[in-house]
């Protein structure tokens, strides 16, 4: 891996040659010998297919057509949640990255007005019942989080006041809130409601996929990349970027196309490593020396090169938090594309050299 990094570094001119030099030594990446070891979850209702919830009919048939039947669904569902809450379908947290409370298997919060809606549905889905369904699993906080200064988007300033007032020294929720919202999103009627929102998700998912790849087929590994990309960034590249960046791919020597991706996995490390990015710890490691076999090897194919190019081209976008979270934006979409890859500690596929 070192040979490509250095090669790469030194094809952009990033790494001054000293006149009588032959090769500039680049610091080695630090590689652990196994895969990194997943964080301790504590005990949830797991994400997955129960018999109680429904899917429409309609809806059904839509998503059939790109592959996605009852069992897909709730598998890719399942996926999305992996580095959302670890597979959970609640695990609440707190206002650690600005967005007052994140809920639910694909983190729906406050910040962004993703949350409001599902309490919203929530609410409207008990009828006459809601007082008493809030009472039984919001005792203590079930008012204000239903109040409509927390249902406003963007949240009114006392709501975000009383939320603020319930999180520790830490930074965390307090184990009251904690515990308040995770038995809302476990409770029965709320998997009900994040399989509706996510079902929305998988269908705007669809038009994407035709606009995003309008001229190629409609894999698997397309749609399960383009729907972890719509629930952590929202959207795709504008179609006036997707037209230049294919430009330049037609255009590109063949003698450039392995530096070139080598240059993308090399910006990775150095995110990775540098001071402000955060949930890569465990993984950028170990990533890029799997990465890097795969390169090496000329391991991927056509069309995981052109995903490749287009998750750096979206992943640059990623601004929550001033760009903080940006190398795992990249991770999370390369280990979709390659098979092989780390997230949150959870390692797959493999690449032996």
């Amino acid at each position: 891996m070192k040979s490509w990094i250095a090669a790469t570094l030194l094809a952009l001119g990033t790494v001054p040659v000293p006149a009588a030099a032959q090769t500039v030594p680049v610091p080695s990446v630090p590689v652990p010998p196994v895969p990194p070891a997943p964080p301790e979850r504590p005990a949830c209702r797991e994400v997955g297919d129960l018999p109680f919830l429904v899917i429409d009919a309609g809806s059904a048939a839509r998503l059939g057509a790109i592959g996605l039947d009852r069992a897909a669904i709730f598998a890719q569902m399942r996926e999305t949640s992996i580095p959302e809450t670890m597979g959970c379908w609640a695990m609440p947290v707190g206002n650690f990255d600005s967005q007052l409370v994140s809920v639910g298997m694909a983190q729906w919060n406050f910040g962004t007005g993703s949350l409001q809606p599902l309490l919203k549905a929530w609410k409207q889905a008990q009828r006459g019942g809601f007082r008493r369904a809030r009472k039984a699993l919001m005792p203590v906080h079930g008012k204000t989080i239903f109040s409509h200064a927390c249902l406003a988007v963007p949240v009114k300033p006392r709501c975000r006041e009383k939320i603020l007032a319930a999180h520790g020294p830490d930074g965390k929720l307090d184990p009251v809130l904690w515990g308040e919202f995770n038995a809302l999103f476990e409770s029965d009627a709320m998997l009900q409601v994040q399989l509706d929102t996510y079902l929305v998700l998988l269908e705007a998912v669809r038009q994407d996929l035709l606009r995003v790849f309008p001229d190629g087929p409609i894999t698997l590994r397309k749609v399960r990349w383009a729907v972890d990309t719509k629930v952590q960034q929202g959207g795709f590249p504008l179609d006036e970027d997707l037209a230049r960046l294919r430009r330049k791919l037609a255009a590109m020597p063949e003698a450039d196309r392995w530096d070139r991706l080598g240059a993308i996995f090399a910006w990775y490390g150095a995110l990775s490593r540098s001071i402000d990015q955060d949930g890569v710890q465990r993984d950028w490691a170990w990533n890029l020396d799997r990465w890097g076999c795969l390169l090496d090897g000329r391991r991927i194919d056509p069309e995981q090169y052109e995903m490749l190019h287009l998750t750096f081209l979206r992943s640059r976008t990623a601004i929550g938090n001033s760009g903080r979270w940006q190398a795992l934006t990249f991770e999370r979409r390369a280990k979709i594309i390659l098979g092989v890859g780390s997230v949150s500690g959870k390692a797959d596929g493999e690449c032996l050299r």
